[in-house]
């Protein structure tokens, strides 16, 4: 006997039963955008209907070459400081500034802050210490430790000379509270494409989302991309470098491991502790490419993501390591270094070894393991020599091949 049963009919029963219910899970209710977790259910309205796209504008082919024909751009918001890039250089200036007093709008590509040490899964807090143990780097990064402190599973190793491990949904929060409490203004899920110039001055930034592409105007803007995006689309001298590509990785269960079973067959690498029980980050350090190239980009997502699963698998297949699994791969490649501002002054490794004290001294650094003792960034290592009211944050700050590692 033949059985059919149309869509609607299916529907119909698997709705008396509830069989979807195991692929959809159990929903919460959808919060407004203010007051999270108010909302009664979903809901969804029609903004605006039968709307068609200007395209007087848009990019055409003439005689063979795609051309973007001159337009006016909307001027989304105007600021004295506009930060560009939310990671952890970002971050701390654009609190920095509000703290100072400047009005501060700060805009980053995704939709979180902490750039590869939340969305890389680079948790290792590593620089910050010198000989004998001493912590050099205090300041906003230091608050941000203090806060994760008192939060349940924020950090672990947070002790005088050692380097401690973050959780990064717990470092995402705290970076919000901080942003949140300084008063910043903050676009999210906006790429910073283009400066926009008064002759050699940066007055503010062209960005690209989903509400099109638009400026934000400035009195002054720094630059904390990681790859000099700004600073390098105004016209400021830069090195083009190139450093291994990697990606990060969590592996749950560590805890479960019997290695007792597993005789001389060890797995590859199993990373170090988090502050989550059982579960471990895993470094791929990777090849060095160039990290300003989409297509190898591209290439390094696919290839270390099949890596990382495949990797695992065979781990799973030594006695005693049966029941790791992989809680996430990282949704941030882990690029280490590509533009490299050509400032008005530089870090050197001379400058460390001599311990060189700058007059006009704005960050220091340490070691990750103590062998070394503080060294100092002058402001003139965030100052492009020709190009006004744009500063550098961060790795792309004027700082010699032997310095990056330590810059970064």
């Amino acid at each position: 006997m033949s059985w059919r049963m149309n869509r609607r009919d299916w529907l119909r029963t698997v709705a008396a039963t509830g069989a979807l219910s195991g692929l959809a899970g159990q929903a919460a209710p959808a919060p407004s955008a203010d007051r999270p977790g108010e909302s009664s259910g979903f809901t969804s309205s029609i903004i605006t209907r039968d709307k068609v796209q200007d395209t007087r504008y848009a990019p055409s082919i003439v005689d063979g070459k795609v051309i973007q024909p001159q337009r006016e751009l909307p001027v989304l918001h105007t600021t004295e400081v506009l930060v560009v890039g939310g990671g952890p250089a970002g971050v701390a200036a654009a609190i920095a500034a509000r703290r100072a007093g400047a009005d501060v709008t700060l805009v980053e590509r995704y939709g979180h802050f902490g750039g590869l040490w939340t969305g890389g899964l680079v948790l290792l807090v590593i620089g910050h210490i010198v000989k004998g143990g001493k912590q050099v780097c205090q300041g906003i990064g230091e608050e941000m430790m203090q806060r994760l402190e008192k939060l349940d599973g924020g950090i672990i190793n947070r002790r005088p000379g050692a380097n401690p491990t973050v959780d990064a949904e717990a470092l995402k929060y705290v970076m919000v509270e901080m942003i949140e409490e300084a008063g910043l203004k903050v676009f999210l899920h906006c790429w910073g494409v283009d400066a926009v110039l008064n002759g050699n001055e940066v007055r503010g930034a062209v960005l690209e989302s989903k509400s099109g592409r638009q400026a934000i105007l400035a009195k002054t803007v720094v630059d904390a991309t990681g790859d000099g995006d700004l600073f390098a689309a105004a016209g400021a001298a830069f090195e083009h470098r190139s450093h291994n590509v990697g990606l990060v990785s969590r592996v749950g269960n560590v805890d479960k491991i019997d290695a007792s079973k597993a005789g001389k067959a060890r797995p590859r690498c199993l990373g170090a502790p988090t502050p989550a029980p059982g579960v471990n980050w895993v470094n791929l350090i990777g090849p060095e490419v160039d990290g300003l190239d989409v297509a190898t980009l591209t290439r390094m997502e696919m290839n270390h993501r099949k890596f990382i699963w495949r990797d695992l698998q065979k781990t799973r297949q030594i006695p005693g390591y049966e029941k790791l699994f992989l809680v996430e791969t990282a949704p941030q490649l882990g690029v280490r270094i590509t533009r490299v501002l050509h400032g008005v002054q530089t870090v050197t490794l001379a400058d460390l070894k001599a311990g060189t004290r700058f007059p006009d001294v704005v960050a220091v650094g340490g070691s990750s393991d103590g062998s070394h003792g503080e060294w100092q960034v002058p402001y003139g290592a965030l100052v492009p020599k020709k190009v006004d009211y744009v500063l550098a944050a961060g790795r792309c700050i004027s700082a010699e091949m032997r310095m990056a590692d330590l810059v970064r």
